[in-house]
C-alpha cells in the first residue's frame, strides 16, 4: 500500500476557536482541555480501509437531531489523492446516522486553508424506528478513506482554494 498522507491536528487556536463558534456557552478552558485529548484517526486493523474518527465529546442524538462536530483533525495528503468520509458502518446500519453532505469529501488543498483544513462534520440520526443514537467520548464515528482521482485531459483548474463549503463560489 502507498502511504499517501497524515493526520494532524490543527493549531490549539484554531481548535477553540471553531469549537467556541460551534457551541457558544463553552468555555475556553474546557476547549483547551479537548484539544490536549484529541485522538488522531487510526485504522483498527491491518485490512481496514478506513480510518476512524474519534468524537471529541459525547453524542446523544434522537432520530431528527443533527450535530456538528469540529473534529479538530486535518489531512496533509499528496495531490491527486481525496479524503473520503462515510459513518462508521455499525451507526449507519443500526441508526442510520446519516453525515449530512452524504459524503465528506477532504480536497488534498483544503490542508493549506484559513480554517487550516480542520475537518468538521455534521450527523443526523435518521433511525425511522425511534432509535436514539450514542456515541461515547472518543468513540469512532466516522471513517475516512484515502482515495487517488484523475483529472479530464482539458482541465484548467488553476484557483487557489481558501476555505472549505462554498470557498469555490458554490
Amino acid at each position: 500500500m502507498e502511504r499517501v498522507a497524515a493526520f494532524e491536528k490543527v493549531s490549539r487556536e484554531q481548535f477553540i476557536k471553531d469549537w467556541i463558534d460551534t457551541f457558544p456557552d463553552a468555555l475556553q478552558e474546557e476547549a483547551d482541555k479537548i484539544y490536549d485529548e484529541l485522538r488522531l484517526p487510526r485504522r483498527a486493523t491491518r485490512g481496514s480501509a478506513g480510518y476512524d474518527f474519534y468524537t471529541p465529546l459525547a453524542i446523544t442524538l434522537r432520530p431528527g437531531e443533527m450535530l456538528k462536530v469540529p473534529t479538530g483533525i486535518r489531512a496533509r495528503m499528496k495531490e491527486g489523492w481525496v479524503l473520503m468520509c462515510y459513518p462508521r458502518s455499525g451507526l449507519g446500519f443500526k441508526f442510520r446516522m446519516q453525515l449530512n453532505n452524504t459524503v465528506g469529501v477532504i480536497d488534498s488543498d483544503y490542508y493549506g486553508s484559513d480554517n487550516e483544513g480542520h475537518i468538521f462534520v455534521r450527523i443526523t440520526n435518521d433511525a425511522k424506528d425511534g432509535s436514539v443514537l450514542n456515541v461515547p467520548y472518543q468513540g469512532g464515528f466516522v471513517q475516512g478513506i484515502f482515495v487517488p482521482f484523475g483529472i479530464t485531459e482539458d482541465d484548467c483548474a488553476e484557483e487557489v482554494r481558501n476555505g472549505g463549503f462554498g470557498s469555490t463560489g458554490i
